[in-house]
């Protein structure tokens, strides 16, 4: 069986890659593509098995790639030797497959026919002579997590570059002192990705907070408890993906003529978004708690397309201990069905924040309307991917559910929705007036509060590991809150 190969590389060495791939066996260039366009197009029309792109061919970006991925079209990069800039475009892309000039047709055609059966090759050095795309199994990658230094390359700072390969098809370790790594013998590098995936407990973890149509609360809830937690001592991220009506920035008194949100999808989109470029569009607004702002024109919102999303989401995850996002509050996904191909969707942030997240929490409206909209919005979420959520009930008041509030609403939720101990908010309007007015959050403005109390509850159920020392640092009043006071023990 022929492995079918489509190019998408500059006219500088397109030519010499195509004799290559003609000259080797099992392998065939069926459609040599002028532009994105064209690769786009030609990876959606089934005929295509690997695609081969050049770090300069024009328009190159991620929502290009993961439109082939989503056609079954596994992506290989060509980078010239020396091409260090090229290289780690590419991989900032997530192409882990390279091939080069002058690479032994026989050697291309195995990569190719490799990545095509579902085998990643790193071929860093691709060019004549021996791979360097050795296997590594999963296996050792475990027992490696636990003594980094047993394996070459494998020991080096995350805060460094991940390391282009160097003249040569060679690959220089910067923080190794292994002589036989810096001369690019070790095989272990080619296995970065799959170790960042066995080492995944260790990165930060993502809350999403969603809720139905209504202004229900979500960025309120969002905002404190973000704020909760970097009071905490837990570096945090607050992510603005509402495409709807974002209003952290205004929430808390930031300039939002460049939104954080839309630089960094951009920079991810060109494959230059790092850790440095997501510290610098995600400023410091209180210690420990960084904000990325969202678009403050519902109209921009094809700027932030899935993949993009999908990617700063993952990089914030290097950057803070902790990620919570404020989510829109649609999740309806029938915009692509009025196209006959692919396009952005409004929704997709949402839908990507709600599939990459560790934690759910939604938040409905105390009031029967409200009620009524958060059971339905729980039924909703429960079809798309997302984790099991953490329900919050939001101004919670005797005006609007008659008296004793919380235990009629649970009878309402448990009854109707079969949702368990929700989570209840008191309706404060002054204090959250008081914080808008301030620009600053509850926990600043209003630390003492049963509003901020009630949300820090949240905060122990998505971080139950802090949960002993919240208890050791507010005591007990915090534990449990009635129409808005704390809880009057007896005794």
């Amino acid at each position: 069986m022929t492995t079918a190969v489509i190019t998408g590389v500059s006219h500088h060495h397109e030519q010499e890659l195509v004799t290559n791939i003609e000259d080797a066996s099992g392998v065939s260039v069926v459609r040599r593509c002028a532009d994105v366009a064209e690769l786009m197009s030609t990876g959606a029309s089934g005929i295509a098995d690997v695609a081969i792109v050049s770090a300069d061919f024009r328009g190159l970006d991620r929502d290009a790639l993961r439109h082939l991925a989503g056609h079954g079209v596994r992506v290989a990069g060509f980078v010239t030797s020396g091409d260090d800039a090229g290289e780690a475009r590419l991989r900032q892309l997530g192409v882990t497959t390279l091939v080069r000039p002058g690479a032994d047709p026989e050697e291309l055609a195995r990569t190719v026919i490799e990545l095509a059966e579902g085998v990643d090759r790193s071929a860093r050095g691709g060019g004549p002579g021996p791979s360097s795309a050795t296997s590594v199994s999963d296996a050792d990658l475990a027992r490696w997590l636990e003594d980094p230094t047993s394996a070459p390359g494998l020991g080096r700072d995350p805060d460094s570059d991940p390391g282009p390969g160097t003249a040569g098809g060679t690959t220089t370790s910067r923080d190794s002192g292994d002589p036989a790594a810096a001369a690019g013998s070790s095989p272990f590098e080619s296995a970065d990705a799959r170790l960042a995936d066995l080492s995944e407990p260790r990165r930060a973890r993502v809350t999403a907070v969603w809720g139905p149509a209504g202004a229900p609360g979500r960025t309120t809830i969002a905002v404190t408890l973000a704020a909760d937690l970097a009071s905490r001592g837990v570096s945090t991220l607050l992510v603005d993906l509402d495409t709807w009506g974002a209003s952290v920035a205004q929430a808390l008194a930031l300039i939002d003529e460049a939104p954080g949100v839309a630089a960094a999808a951009r920079a991810s989109e060109q494959g230059t978004l790092d850790r440095a470029s997501l510290s610098r569009v995600a400023p410091e607004v209180s210690p420990g708690l960084r904000v990325l702002t969202g678009i403050p024109k519902p109209e921009r919102w094809p700027e932030l397309r899935a993949a993009a999303v999908e990617d700063v989401l993952e990089k914030s995850r290097s950057l803070v201990d902790h990620v919570v996002v404020d989510c829109g509050f649609s999740i309806e996904d029938d915009e692509e069905l009025s196209y006959d191909t692919a396009a952005p969707r409004r929704n997709a942030t949402t839908l990507t924040a709600l599939e990459t997240s560790d934690s759910l929490v939604v938040v409905g409206g105390a009031d029967p309307i409200g009620l009524q909209r958060l059971v339905r919005a729980v039924q909703d979420v429960g079809v798309v991917p997302s984790p099991p959520p953490a329900i919050v009930v939001n101004k919670v008041r005797a005006s609007a559910a008659g008296a004793r509030p919380e235990r009629a609403i649970s009878d309402v939720l448990g009854r109707f929705a079969g949702l368990e101990e929700p989570i209840f908010v008191p309706w404060a309007p002054d204090e959250c007036d008081a914080a808008l007015l301030a620009g600053r959050s509850l926990v600043e403005s209003a630390p003492a509060a049963p509003v901020t109390r009630a949300v820090a509850r949240i905060v122990d159920v998505v971080r139950p590991d802090l949960a002993p020392a919240a208890e050791t640092r507010v005591g007990r009043a915090r534990a449990r809150t009635r129409f808005g006071r704390p809880t009057r023990r007896s005794g």
